[in-house]
C-alpha cells in the first residue's frame, strides 16, 4: 500500500551507502515500519552527490564498499557543512574499525545483521544521534544568538561612550573659551584644573570607545594618555616638568579608573604647581604595581615637600576632591613625611565590592 505525500514527508528520511542491494531493499522495509524513510546509494559517489542535494536527516554508512571502504569516505560526509549523524555499520567485529570510524566523526557504530533486533538497535541508534544533532544545533543557534545580542550590546555601549567622550570634550572647549575671555588669573587657574578634571573622565570613555572595552580599563594604558595630555597641558616655561610613569598592565573597572585618574589628575597638577620654583625642571613620578589582591599607586616629587596639616595653598578644592575620591575607593591614602620631597601613597582592592 503506497503512503500519501504527507506520510512521506512525516518519515525520517535516511540514506543509507552500501552496494549490497538485498540488504539494502530489507533496510528499507524494516525501518518503515520504525518510521524511517530509507534511500539507497550504491557508492561512494552516490552516496555524496545525494547528501549534496540535501533533505537527509542521518545516513547509515557501510563499512565494505566495492573497491573502497566507508573509512574512505567517511571523512568527506564530515566535512559538509552540517552534515546529517552517520551510523557506521560492518560485519566485521573488529573493534579497531569502531575506533576509526568514531574518530574520523562518525556518531555510532553497529554490528551488520538481519534480524529484527538489529533493526530495533539501528532505529534507537538513530533516534539517539538524531537527538544529539538537534541538541548539538539548538546550542549553537543559541550562542550565535547570544553572540549577536553581545556584540549589539557591546556596539551600543561604544556609542555611549564616544557620545559621552564628545560630550565632554565639547564642555571642556567651553571652559576653555571661557578661561579665554577673563583676566583674572584665579578664575583662570580654576577653569583650567576644573577642564582637567574633565578631560580625566573624558580620556576614560575615548578608551572605552577606541579599544572596544566593556566595563573594564587598561590602567598603564589609561595613565599613560592621561598624563601625556597633562604635561602637554601644564608645561610652559615657567613650569618645564617631565611625568615618568611606570605601570604594570592591570585591567580596572570603569567607574574604579575614573576616580584613579582623577586623584592621579590632582597629585600630579599639585606638584606641577608647587613642587618646584619657577623656571627650575623637575621630575614627577608616577608609579602602579600590584601587591596580591592590591593596587598601590605612588605620586612623588624631589621638589619642596608638602605638610598635608598646613593650609591649602589654593581654594582647598583639591584636597577634598582627593578625600572624596580615596575615600570612594575605600583606600588607604597617605603622605610619606619621611621623603624627601613629596610622596603620595593609594593602595586599594581590586576585588569589586571591597
Amino acid at each position: 500500500m503506497s503512503n500519501s505525500s504527507g506520510d512521506a514527508d512525516a518519515l525520517i528520511h535516511i540514506l543509507y551507502i552500501d552496494d549490497d542491494e538485498g540488504l539494502a531493499l530489507l533496510m528499507q522495509k524494516n525501518l518503515r515500519r520504525r518510521g524511517f524513510s530509507v534511500e539507497w546509494a550504491e557508492s561512494d559517489a552516490a552516496g555524496l552527490a545525494r547528501l549534496g542535494e540535501g533533505g537527509i536527516d542521518a545516513v547509515v554508512l557501510d563499512h565494505v564498499l566495492a573497491g573502497e571502504t566507508g573509512l574512505d569516505i567517511l571523512p568527506s560526509i564530515t566535512a559538509m557543512p552540517d552534515h546529517p549523524p552517520v551510523i557506521y555499520a560492518t560485519g566485521s567485529d573488529d573493534t579497531s574499525i569502531a575506533v576509526a570510524a568514531l574518530k574520523a566523526g562518525a556518531d555510532d557504530y553497529m554490528l551488520k545483521g538481519i534480524s529484527a533486533d538489529y533493526f530495533d538497535l539501528l532505529a534507537a541508534a538513530l533516534e539517539q544521534a538524531l537527538e544529539r544533532t538537534r541538541f548539538r544545533r539548538e546550542t549553537a543557534q543559541a550562542q550565535e544568538v547570544i553572540r549577536q545580542q553581545r556584540d549589539l550590546a557591546e556596539m551600543l555601549l561604544a556609542e555611549v561612550n564616544h557620545r559621552i567622550a564628545n560630550s565632554l570634550g565639547l564642555v571642556g572647549a567651553l571652559i576653555r573659551m571661557q578661561s579665554s575671555m577673563t583676566t583674572d588669573q584665579v578664575a583662570i587657574d580654576a577653569l583650567h584644573e576644573t577642564q582637567m578634571r574633565i578631560n580625566a573622565i573624558a580620556s576614560v570613555h575615548r578608551r572605552l570607545y577606541t579599544n572596544r572595552q566593556v566595563g573594564s580599563v587598561q590602567v598603564d594604558e589609561y595613565l599613560n594618555s592621561l598624563l601625556t595630555e597633562l604635561e602637554t597641558s601644564m608645561r610652559d616655561d615657567k613650569r618645564p616638568h617631565r611625568i615618568v610613569l611606570t605601570a604594570q598592565p592591570v585591567n580596572l573597572a570603569t567607574d574604579k579608573v575614573i576616580t584613579l585618574g582623577l586623584i592621579v589628575s590632582e597629585l600630579v597638577t599639585n606638584a606641577f604647581k608647587y613642587a618646584y620654583p619657577d623656571s627650575v625642571p623637575g621630575e614627577i613620578r608616577v608609579i602602579v604595581d600590584q601587591t596580591d589582591d592590591a593596587l598601590r599607586v605612588i605620586v612623588e616629587d624631589d621638589g619642596a615637600g608638602f605638610d598635608p596639616s598646613s593650609p591649602a595653598r589654593g581654594t582647598g578644592l583639591g584636597t577634598r576632591i582627593l578625600t572624596a575620591m580615596a575615600a570612594s575607593l575605600k583606600s588607604d591614602f597617605a603622605y610619606d613625611p619621611g621623603h624627601d620631597g613629596t610622596k603620595a601613597t593609594l593602595v586599594f582592592s581590586l576585588h569589586e565590592g571591597k
